[in-house]
């Protein structure tokens, strides 16, 4: 393609936020327009990322024939709907994570994009950061050995939007919302090729409980072909903000990787000193600013992915398959929370 790959933003949340700080640093594209199913929030959205159009209209968003890519910002019970009617239109679709709020909607979202015959890409943040990207060259250039052991952390203290607490629309608690990230980062430091085939899972509500029905602390434990084990922790009760880390032990050596507990900066300050980081409780004292968290977490490098593989004509990394084995684990994951025992993934 010649011409910028025209992009329509469904969304004007938190996570779209963080799609357009990512954007800002990718050539070769246009964000024409974007949706939101309030007005209000719609066009202040647009106002605030200088993009020309907004609407609350998806049906007719969807109908536009000048749209190359349609990327999917929405709240979990928003994505199975929005993405049926961008496979029936022949779409080329982007999803953020999970991909939808259970296996079988899962399912549902990747049979309609293969049938499609159009891009499908899953965006998982995790897979694509720097650090990490970085520990799987050294994992592919044979510096550890074999993968035996990922242990994977994922918390901060809760949700910012009030939806996220709702376990009916997401389809879980902390482990739905934040597992994600750690499955597939144990996925990709292992190599996708080497399945997970039990999983076994604790999860409950130890500080939320007039917020949620669902769990705000959990821990998953994925068992793979190879006998390699992947260790999941996620809360929702962490205080002094995100906590993003991996821990990748080998045969013959580890890697770490610290996003937001070893920044480059810290700080104190008497007063408060405005945004600090992702889901930070406080702005002032001791604190870790992040510098280009969109950089540093990989929205950028996601986003700059997909616009290529629309120009090109390329199959994501990451496709709605990726994501539908996800939630096939998550699932298997809240049965073993329930029965208390191992539980095997149904794929």
């Amino acid at each position: 393609m010649s011409k910028p790959v025209r992009i329509a933003m469904l969304g004007s949340g938190f996570v779209a936020e963080f799609y357009m700080q990512g954007l800002a640093n990718v050539n070769g594209h246009e964000v024409v327009v974007n949706y939101s199913r309030t007005p209000k929030r719609a066009k202040a959205f647009a106002k605030r990322w200088s993009i020309a159009e907004s609407s609350t209209d998806i049906d007719a968003v969807v109908a536009r024939a000048d749209i190359d890519l349609f990327i999917i910002a929405l709240p979990n019970e928003e994505h199975l709907p929005v993405s049926l009617k961008l496979s029936a239109a022949k779409r080329h679709q982007v999803c953020t994570k999970p991909l939808a709020r259970n296996r079988a909607d899962a399912r549902k979202m990747f049979d309609a994009a293969r049938r499609a015959g159009k891009i499908h890409g899953y965006a998982e943040t995790e897979v694509f950061s720097p650090c990490v990207v970085k520990a799987r060259e050294t994992i592919e250039n044979g510096g550890i050995g074999q993968v035996l052991w990922v242990r994977s952390r994922e918390s901060h203290s809760g949700p910012h939007s009030p939806h996220f607490w709702d376990v009916e629309k997401t389809g879980g608690g902390a482990m739905n919302d934040l597992a994600c990230h750690c499955v597939e980062a144990a996925r990709y430091f292992f190599g996708k090729e080497n399945k997970i085939v039990e999983v076994m899972a604790w999860g409950a509500n130890l500080v939320h409980h007039n917020k949620t029905k669902g769990e705000d602390n959990a821990l998953l434990v994925l068992k793979f072909e190879s006998g390699g084990i992947g260790h999941c922790e996620l809360s929702w009760t962490t205080k002094g903000g995100l906590d993003l880390r991996n821990e990748i032990h080998g045969s013959e050596g580890s890697l770490f990787t610290d996003v937001t507990r070893g920044t480059p900066i810290s700080s104190f300050t008497s007063q408060p000193a405005g945004y600090v980081i992702e889901k930070a409780d406080i702005d002032f004292g001791w604190t870790r600013p992040l510098p280009e968290e969109a950089f540093a977490y990989g929205y950028q490098a996601e986003m700059r992915h997909f616009v290529e593989c629309v120009r090109d004509g390329a199959t994501p990394r990451e496709t709605y398959e990726d994501g539908y084995i996800v939630n096939s684990i998550l699932d298997a994951g809240y049965e073993s929370m329930r029965k208390n025992k191992w539980v095997r993934v149904k794929y």
